[in-house]
């Protein structure tokens, strides 16, 4: 009796979720949600190639440091490397002097204690410190940016999907609304204080553009021209590498892995070969 009463109630349900599913097909097809503003013009990131692309990649301290200068140039203005220490910065080749001279001139001070009154203080950065980002506090940083709050960069390349792409892409990609959106959603025209970039989840984001001209920064001699393009690509590859400094350990050991296996493998077969060659099965 029990096993016929849970028969008819599996049965019940069973029966009752068909109906459900063929009442909610019949109603999306004869009444299909309206499309949005964000997945008519949004657009996935662009087509770009870095050096440690693929699993045997590898960083290009060049264009580590170029991107670097960008971000010191531009990015800090408004954003912190909250995760990476200075002495971070000898992975892309730069002396112990050099970082120690960076961390000295950093224009962010770090927060301190004055020993002699106890008051809240600042002081010069060393090399051990975290790049401190030009606000105190959350507070300070929406104050100064229309209640904007400004991300920290450490780790903003690996919490987006193919996160280089997208941050060269973002950069590259602020423009004027398309007419075809305001003609088609003229209730969605940008407001006043946002900007319209593609490549932004819901199109418009409180950054203006941070690189807008060829040559707004100015690199050393011997390395590529500085137009808005390299500039962008430069400091898309430093961030990513802020995010992933341990790339290229994870390469040569999963390398190493690949190879230890392979060889595990054939000597397994052979014994397997060896040991019950002469055995039925």
């Amino acid at each position: 009796m029990v096993r016929l009463i849970a028969l008819v109630i599996g049965l019940f349900f069973s029966g009752w979720l068909i109906v459900s599913a063929a009442l909610g097909g019949a109603a999306y097809i004869a009444e299909p949600p309206a499309k949005t503003v964000e997945a008519a013009f949004h657009e996935h990131p662009k087509h770009v190639s870095f050096s440690f692309d693929g699993p045997f990649g590898k960083y290009d301290r060049a264009q580590l440091q170029r991107g670097f200068q960008v971000y010191k140039e531009v990015c800090s203005a408004c954003h912190g490397l909250g995760q990476v220490a200075f002495r971070d910065l000898q992975d892309l080749g730069y002396s112990e002097a050099a970082v120690k001279k960076i961390a000295a001139d950093w224009v962010n001070e770090v927060p301190s204690v004055d020993p002699a009154t106890g008051e809240a203080a600042t002081r010069k950065a060393l090399p051990t410190d975290k790049i401190q980002g030009p606000y105190p506090n959350e507070i300070a940083a929406r104050a100064a940016n229309n209640n904007a709050l400004p991300p920290d960069l450490s780790l903003i390349a690996k919490s987006r999907h193919n996160g280089p792409a997208y941050l060269y892409s973002l950069l590259t990609g602020y423009q004027a609304q398309p007419a075809a959106l305001l003609k088609q959603f003229p209730e969605a025209k940008t407001p006043e204080g946002l900007h319209y970039n593609p490549y932004f989840a819901n199109l418009n984001l409180a950054m203006p553009a941070p690189l807008t001209s060829d040559g707004q920064v100015t690199y050393a001699d011997g390395n590529p021209k500085p137009t808005l393009d390299q500039m962008s690509k430069d400091v898309s590859a430093f961030l990513y590498w802020a995010a992933e400094p341990k790339l290229e350990n994870r390469h040569r050991t999963g390398l190493g892995v690949l190879i230890f296996l392979l060889i595990a493998t054939g000597l397994a077969f052979m014994s397997y070969k060896s040991i019950w060659a002469d055995k039925k099965h």
